[in-house]
């Protein structure tokens, strides 16, 4: 397939030096790069979903946490702000 691609010029600078030291084409440089970062990503993608597990955090009876501006004036005192 034949495509125009805009490179930005760090990645550009990459990909040629990549072709002076392999002496490859870069086409085939630019290839095998995009081959390896998506083979990779497919690698990292997380197998099950992230699941975060509740706990009871042990509050002191009498600690509100559905007010917060409380919450940290009863920490900080009222100078807090």
């Amino acid at each position: 397939m034949r495509t125009t691609l805009t490179l930005d010029d760090d990645v550009a600078a990459k990909l040629n030096q990549r072709c002076r030291e392999s002496g490859e084409s870069f086409k085939a440089v630019v290839n095998q790069m995009l081959r390896d970062g998506l083979n990779v990503r497919q690698q990292l993608a997380p197998d099950e979903p992230f699941h975060i597990r509740a706990r009871p955090l042990g509050l002191l009876p009498g600690v509100d946490l559905d007010n917060i501006s409380e919450v940290i004036e009863q920490l900080d005192g009222p100078a807090h702000k």
